[in-house]
């Protein structure tokens, strides 16, 4: 590319981001790193094809500019773990409901699918959960209690084993997305057949009412953040499809940062999905009442969190500050 056609592809771009260090607009930290990164890929890019130029020149005081701003004096904010749920995390989690959304279509049609193929081949469900836990389950069934395999082992022994392997699939669905997109919508997929499957189980076996109550009890908030590490996987899946303006190289860096950022906020949700189902699924007699008010809860404080409160607080900062925020 020419000096020329490349400075007129990126000057409005320069100018934006000079204009936002040294006149302090107000941008968000993650804008401001976004642009450091492309402004140094700009550089090295100049001083690849445009050694000793103007254009050369420009962008390493720029850069310069840029490290000082955004490295000198850095502190720490005490409350940072706080503020990064309260504030960084659903300002940034907004750019990315689209990806959300698309990772729950992904699971909802494979809960289908699931659903639809047990209903036409009770064979199925062994295939996908197994012989020894149907088998169990069924023997469960018959002795009138669907859902006593949440009872067994102790109420801290079984809340972190349950912790653990929830943050492991979790991690498993953002780190597939390593191989792109596809690899995160295997692990969806995967795990809504399994769903699919496992819930119509206890509806061909007349004890659907029974053993949803408990099961939704830690189900609500454990699915609905298995979807959203999902969503992370394909941030970074995205990433290496479609790097944008960006090289594919700083395209993935920047996409598996975001995407570890979201798995990353799904950790004290998974530990009270895991609480639920250590502590309290086990007492399968409680009234139906106090069942669907702590699934009630649970299903709003997931919508609440990544998708009204993104939005709402979005709209906040958006009508503080001159610009837009994502």
């Amino acid at each position: 590319m020419r000096e020329a056609a490349f400075v007129k592809q990126n000057k409005e771009k320069w100018i934006a981001f000079e204009k936002a260090i040294n006149y302090n607009a107000h941008i968000s930290p993650d804008e401001l790193a976004n642009g450091y990164i492309q402004l140094t890929n700009d550089l090295a890019y100049a001083q690849t094809y445009y050694a000793e130029s103007k254009t050369l020149l420009y962008l390493n005081s720029l850069a310069s500019q840029a490290h000082q701003k955004i490295y000198k004096n850095k502190k720490e904010n005490r409350n940072r773990i706080v503020d990064f749920w309260k504030t960084e995390f659903p300002l940034f989690f907004r750019q990315y409901h689209k990806t959300l959304g698309i990772a729950f279509l992904i699971f909802i049609i494979a809960s289908a699918i699931g659903s639809i193929s047990v209903m036409n081949d009770d064979t199925f469900v062994r295939l996908i959960l197994g012989d020894a836990y149907v088998n169990e389950t069924l023997n469960n069934i018959a002795s009138g209690d669907p859902t006593a395999i949440y009872k067994g082992g102790s109420e801290i022994g079984t809340f972190l084993g349950i912790t653990i392997n929830n943050i492991k699939v979790a991690f498993m669905a953002f780190s597939f997305g390593v191989i792109t997109s596809i690899g995160t919508a295997y692990i969806l997929f995967s795990n809504g057949v399994m769903l699919g499957a496992f819930i119509t189980f206890f509806y061909t076996q007349d004890v659907f009412y029974q053993a949803n109550k408990q099961i939704w009890l830690h189900g609500t908030i454990e699915i609905s953040v298995i979807i959203i590490a999902g969503c992370a996987g394909l941030i970074m899946g995205n990433s290496i499809l479609f790097p944008k303006t960006y090289s594919r190289r700083v395209s993935f860096m920047k996409g598996a940062k975001d995407g570890l950022k979201v798995v990353v906020s799904t950790i004290p949700f998974f530990i009270i999905a895991s609480f639920i189902e250590g502590f309290i699924t086990r007492y399968s007699n409680m009234p139906s009442w106090l069942a669907f008010l702590i699934i009630g809860c649970s299903l709003l404080l997931i919508i609440f969190y990544y998708i009204i409160y993104p939005i709402l607080l979005n709209q906040s900062y958006a009508s503080r500050k001159s610009g837009k925020i994502y």
